[in-house]
């Protein structure tokens, strides 16, 4: 007697943990189906709650094609702000791209696209700009645009640069050291902060454009 009263209770425990698992794993299925995929697991890039769209803007590129909101759309993209004149974070950044281009896939550099804006237009015309960014890639796009259109268009991205006077006339920028990143949406979902690391950034790229 004393085993079948046993049995008896064990028998109902059984089958309410064999139905509770069987609903988790119909639950865990249809979430798997039908829910949100998961956000990938990325080591560097910081991202947004929500994308943010991006403003029209209108620069011009080192190769004198304008570069406009349709050049950031169908791939990701990487865009740095600086100037040609910087001494030590531009050309930097602009190295850690360069690393982290090579060690891309060419299937997945072919949904990736890096450029440089300078946001010091009255001494980085279109030859200085061209030769300055092919020396890091040839890949790689230069544009500048007026004072107006780069204000606008780095205020929306959470930017900002300022002109620095200097001695005998010169002068010197102060700006954003942030890699924005860019969806094939053309919105803002992200960024990368300095200290920049090649073999991280490239790691989440690989993710983002698999």
């Amino acid at each position: 007697m004393p085993r079948r009263h046993n049995l008896g209770r064990a028998l109902p425990t059984a089958t309410i943990l064999l139905a509770a698992l069987a609903a988790g794993l119909g639950l865990w299925l249809g979430l798997g189906r039908f829910g949100a995929p998961a956000p990938p697991n990325l080591q560097a890039a910081l991202l947004y709650p929500a994308p943010r769209t991006v403003p029209e803007f209108h620069l011009t590129r080192a190769d004198g094609a304008p570069l406009t909101n349709a050049d950031w759309q169908g791939r990701w993209t990487l865009v740095f702000f600086g100037f040609t004149h910087c001494p030590d974070v531009c050309p930097t950044t602009l190295g850690t791209l360069k690393q982290v281009w090579t060690r891309l896939a060419p299937a997945q550099r072919e949904r990736l696209r890096v450029d440089f804006v300078s946001v010091d237009p009255q001494r980085d015309t279109p030859e200085q700009l061209g030769r300055y960014v092919a020396f890091f890639s040839p890949d790689f796009v230069a544009a500048t645009g007026s004072d107006t259109e780069l204000t606008a268009l780095t205020r929306a991205l959470g930017l900002l640069y300022v002109r620095v006077p200097g001695e005998n006339g010169d002068y010197s920028v102060d700006h954003s050291a942030q890699v924005i990143l860019i969806d094939p949406q053309g919105r803002l979902v992200g960024l990368f902060r300095p200290p920049l690391d090649a073999g991280r950034i490239a790691a989440d790229l690989a993710q983002l454009t698999r």
